[in-house]
């Protein structure tokens, strides 16, 4: 799962410094998340929750958007950090 966790990492770390677009971030995490059968359904879950939203607030300018994309990279790190502790037992 280690392996995993660092890539979805390294992929948020490029989405924020504007090297990786919103649609690979969400495949890119999609598919890990999908292939990592460690993972509890309700990490699933919750991650499909920010994936969603980070896909919406990518067809809106961000002042016309409910929340910011800056709030979601957020999220997905906090998500990481929790990932990161089920990981490590």
């Amino acid at each position: 799962m280690q392996a995993t966790l660092t890539r979805l990492s390294d992929s948020l770390d490029a989405a924020r410094a504007g090297n990786l677009g919103t649609a690979q971030l969400v495949s890119t995490w999609r598919e890990a998340i999908d292939g990592e059968p460690a993972l509890p359904e309700r990490y699933r879950q919750v991650a499909e929750k920010v994936l969603g939203q980070i896909e919406s607030s990518a067809l809106f300018t961000e002042e016309s958007c409910s929340f910011s994309q800056g709030d979601m990279f957020d999220a997905l790190a906090d998500w990481l950090g929790h990932a990161r502790r089920l990981a490590a037992g």
